[in-house]
């Protein structure tokens, strides 16, 4: 178990999310730092939340 906000746990979300790939540059998520994960992270639930209202 990862601690909330740790790199790990935004992999595991993202995951759980189905993202496995950074959407652009293809590479996978394990390769970014945490920043970039927190902002694909956020974008992503963002767009999820949005799509079920």
């Amino acid at each position: 178990m990862s601690y909330i906000g740790s790199k790990g746990w935004y992999v595991a979300k993202l995951k759980e999310l189905g993202v496995t790939k950074h959407p652009i540059e293809r590479r996978k998520l394990e390769l970014y730092k945490t920043y970039v994960l927190r902002q694909l992270y956020e974008q992503t639930s963002e767009k999820k939340r949005g799509a079920h209202m």
